[in-house]
């Protein structure tokens, strides 16, 4: 048996007892109150007596038409009544503008807008739990905990259409905002009696395509309460970067332990300088050693007995049957003292060069050391030792490739903060340390 759609009801109207002009109605009997578009009166819906008359500075034009029927979540909608409310803040007045939708079948909810900002709201049956986060007040509903941003006193200013309320101009609520971006808690409290709602943050783009307004909606104007971040959740870059981090921890690890290794050479040698400012040794030459297996790098390590000095290695690498040669130098110093009652140290007795692609052959190093001779002491006799490692680990790169990962959610973060920071400055605790 197939279902039959839901019937769709009548409009019904009424004639302004003010005016006598013809005021129509979609809330079907539910709508407490309705303004007359003529003479704006508002009209108790039940009884034909007029609760209010008030004349408007200016006609506002509501960006959704009254009588005008969207989806939202499935179910079709549509805008019967709209009003704008104003708070005032620091001599400064701020109007935001309210939308009542109704349904025959699923009763009403609301559509805000401030400023391009949106938000689908819908009474919430039940009353929060009331908690702190952050040393802010705050609230929970259903397992969310939602943070104090905003306490106002409303009114409303300017009204049209239908309400499920008796409303009138200059009513006045004290109003309370939570929130848990996308989302907001509110509670408007008047004459001891509190209401709650619950907000989803929407864009004007969301709202003109569930409502086929034409032309484009307004553009959104600064940071809204419960905007969300466009930089997403502050944890989302700092997994990934965990995550590459660990990879890279495992690369050097298995980098480490395929590597070869192989020790290719290694010698004591001995020099004395001559004598002089700046004494050059001659030039030694180490015997020939093999470099086998593939392409790879090579590391010359100088190990010293230097003690309160330093000393300049000229070296080059040379392929006994090519000529090929790979110059290269390296500084090593060792200095140590007592200062203020305080040992210190600087530098070290060893270094060491990675070359990083030398192909297999019969090799020899040329070696030619420098020293400073310190004044008024004769040069010592300085002992070295030369070792060759062929395939090593070049760990470098994998000290480097964290330092660049971090960038990307350093920046994250940085923008997320600056985000949250903008969005909290429109808020109650604009300025204080919380």
């Amino acid at each position: 048996m197939s279902s039959q759609p839901k019937p769709t009801p009548k409009v019904q109207a009424l004639e302004c007892p003010n005016c006598g002009g013809s005021i129509q109605l979609r809330g079907f009997g539910k709508s407490l109150s309705a303004v007359c578009i003529q003479c704006l009166s508002i009209v108790d819906t039940q009884s034909l007596r007029v609760l209010q008359q008030f004349q408007a500075k200016e006609r506002v034009i509501p960006l959704i038409p009254l009588g005008k029927r969207g989806k939202l979540h499935g179910d079709q909608w549509e805008a019967i009544g709209f009003q704008c409310r104003e708070i005032e803040v620091d001599v400064t007045a701020y109007q935001w503008r309210e939308y009542v939708l109704f349904n025959p079948y699923k009763g009403y909810r609301y559509l805000t807008e401030y400023d391009g900002h949106w938000n689908d709201v819908k009474p919430i049956n039940g009353l929060p739990e009331s908690t702190t986060k952050g040393g802010k007040r705050a609230m929970k509903w259903l397992n969310e905990t939602y943070t104090h941003f905003q306490t106002a006193n409303a009114s409303t200013v300017y009204v049209m259409g239908e309400f499920p309320w008796q409303v009138t101009v200059g009513e006045t609520a004290q109003c309370d905002d939570y929130i848990s971006p996308p989302r907001m808690l509110s509670s408007e409290k008047t004459n001891n009696e509190i209401t709650w709602s619950i907000g989803d943050y929407m864009t004007g783009d969301q709202v003109w395509k569930s409502f086929e307004v034409p032309g484009a909606p307004p553009p959104a104007r600064g940071i809204y309460a419960n905007q969300p971040s466009p930089h997403g959740a502050k944890s989302a870059g700092w997994n990934l970067f965990w995550v590459f981090l660990g990879a890279t921890v495992l690369m050097m690890l298995a980098a480490s332990i395929l590597m070869g290794q192989k020790e290719a050479f290694r010698q004591d040698f001995t020099f004395a300088p001559p004598p002089g400012p700046q004494a050059e040794a001659q030039a030694i030459v180490t015997p020939v050693f093999e470099l086998t297996g593939r392409t790879t790098n090579v590391e010359v390590e100088v190990l010293t007995d230097l003690d309160n000095e330093w000393a300049y290695f000229n070296m080059a690498l040379i392929n006994e049957q090519t000529g090929q040669g790979f110059d290269f130098g390296r500084e090593v110093g060792y200095f140590h003292g007592i200062e203020g009652g305080e040992s210190w140290t600087e530098g070290k007795k060893a270094d060491s060069v990675v070359i990083p692609t030398v192909p297999s052959g019969r090799y020899y190093l040329l070696v030619q050391p420098e020293v400073e001779a310190k004044p008024g002491q004769p040069p010592r006799t300085i002992r070295y030792e030369l070792r060759v490692r062929r395939d090593v680990p070049y760990n470098l790169p994998f000290f480097i490739v964290p330092l660049l990962l971090l960038i990307p959610p350093v920046i994250k973060s940085f923008r997320k903060i600056s985000f949250e920071t903008r969005r909290w400055q429109e808020s109650s605790y604009a300025g204080s340390d919380d």
